[in-house]
């Protein structure tokens, strides 16, 4: 399967509040199928809708040891998050060739309408957790870099224009 061409920074639709999703029908699974065939070619472990310049709040993360695992989310809340921290170098294919250390919290408890049309909740940890927060802020029009200061922030968008010129 092939999936369309992840939107570069600074597209509109990484700055954007994605749409929610008011059922799970046969176009949302689609999407996601395509979603999951992005992600297992970036390679990466996680990826949400507007990534792909689709304004639908859905996501997928897979952070197994062996793909296959991919857990699909629609309209996903963070209802709990835990106080130990976990940090984690961050990148996206939507500003390819940079990354960084970014923390967040080492476990989350999220609310989503999963693939079979029933809200679920669900605890992550770890990797998991870090994609399931890091897709989150996507669908909310928010990049890894936000988390940083402005001067690194800067900095790593100037490395990245850097590295697109060659």
């Amino acid at each position: 399967m092939t999936h369309r061409p992840f939107v570069m920074w600074p597209h509109p639709a990484l700055r954007s509040a994605a749409a929610p999703v008011a059922a799970i029908t046969d176009d949302v699974r689609a999407i996601w199928d395509e979603m999951i065939d992005a992600m297992d070619n970036m390679p990466g472990v996680g990826l949400a809708a507007p990534q792909l310049g689709i304004d639908l709040a859905l996501a997928v993360v897979d952070a197994s040891e062996r793909r296959g695992q991919a857990i699909r989310m629609a309209n996903p809340s963070i209802l709990h998050s835990s106080v130990e921290p976990r940090v984690h170098e961050e990148g996206s294919p939507n500003l390819p060739g940079v990354w960084a250390k970014i923390t967040r919290p080492r476990a989350v408890t999220v609310r989503f309408l999963s693939a079979d049309g029933q809200w679920e909740e669900k605890d992550f940890v770890g990797l998991w957790a870090t994609s399931v927060q890091h897709q989150i802020d996507h669908l909310a029009g928010k990049m890894f870099f936000d988390r940083l200061t402005r001067v690194k922030r800067d900095m790593l968008i100037k490395k990245a224009a850097k590295l697109k010129r060659g």
